[in-house]
């Protein structure tokens, strides 16, 4: 799908942004930074379950899916599934119990779980950790807020099941909007290393630095309470992230909001995210036929919507599409 080079807004960003509820600490205390209540209702109706009772949306096993999953897994019986818990609400992060693992992508998981046959364990790593683990095989999938790209396609296997939209949170009422490239120059941003929107930003800045621009001052951040306190102490003027978090923090803390979006595919790709696995491994394929069995009952509709995230839902599940691109020589 192509895009014209500007913010590519979405339906699901104006609803992420309604959201009451957001971490300003690092994962491992995120519940901590989150309203003390059990849950939290936002101005849509969506109720957050913060608790470690999270009363999952379940679906039943189905066998002709199930008998795709490759024989090694189906006589393990579990999903070894590998989850990078830096991240932060409404994607992956700690109940109140600061144990259970909860979020969007834990939910999607269990669900894909069900669909297979398989006991999902959850294993929480740091995000550089991954990698490595999908690449040792010692997980079987990544369902992390993972976007599909052109390089990564070269090691993985994408099976798609959400959108991937990018927000640029900076303090509230700046007056200042991101729309593409030449509104970041001279300015000081924070990402994370690794990520696709890490990408984004080194492409936007080389296009920038070639068109005579002031190059981006790019600060580097892993945990979500470091570049919080680099954005509202001023340190940097930007953090760019996934926007359904960044959504989340600047309708928390009222001290920030989200100045613009983006494809987490760049300028000419829909980005997506997708359940991740090493290449050829031969699970993608029960992995996709799992995510539209789901799509086509509903309850992968019930999961997006109890974490306020139902308009960045994909209406088919994808098995390697066409993903950010490499950057250009």
């Amino acid at each position: 799908m192509s895009l014209p080079r500007r913010a590519f807004v979405s339906a699901a960003a104006s609803l992420a942004a309604a959201l009451t509820l957001a971490a300003c600490g690092s994962s491992s205390n995120a519940s901590a930074d989150l309203a003390p209540s059990k849950g939290a209702v936002a101005p849509n109706g969506v109720t957050v379950n913060l608790t470690a009772d999270q009363n999952r949306v379940t679906t039943p096993k189905v066998d002709t899916i199930a008998a795709l999953v490759p024989e090694e897994i189906r006589k393990r019986g579990t999903l070894q599934v590998v989850d990078s818990i830096g991240t932060v609400p409404p994607l992956g992060f700690h109940a109140t119990d600061d144990k259970t693992i909860i979020g969007v992508e834990a939910d999607l998981s269990y669900l894909v779980g069900n669909v297979l046959g398989l006991k999902v364990e959850l294993n929480p790593v740091s995000w550089e950790n991954v990698f490595v683990g999908l690449d040792s095989g010692k997980y079987d999938a990544g369902f992390t807020n993972i976007t599909v790209t052109e390089a990564r396609k070269e090691k993985y296997d994408f099976a798609t099941y959400r959108l991937d939209i990018l927000g640029f949170e900076a303090k509230k009422g700046s007056g200042w909007k991101v729309t593409g490239p030449a509104d970041v120059a001279g300015h000081s941003i924070g990402v994370a290393s690794g990520t696709n929107q890490e990408k984004l930003l080194i492409d936007w800045n080389d296009q920038n630095v070639k068109a005579g621009l002031k190059p981006v001052d790019i600060k580097y951040f892993q945990s979500a309470s470091d570049y919080y306190l680099a954005l509202s102490s001023g340190r940097i003027d930007i953090y760019l992230g996934p926007n359904p978090a960044a959504a989340f923090h600047a309708v928390q803390t009222g001290e920030t909001e989200v100045i613009g979006t983006y494809s987490g595919g760049g300028a000419d790709v829909l980005g997506k995210i997708a359940a991740t696995t090493k290449k050829d491994n031969g699970l993608v394929k029960s992995l996709n036929e799992a995510i539209n069995e789901v799509i086509k009952n509903g309850t992968y509709d019930q999961v997006l919507k109890r974490w306020g995230l139902d308009n960045e839902a994909v209406k088919t599940s994808e098995i390697n599409p066409p993903g950010l691109p490499k950057t250009k020589p």
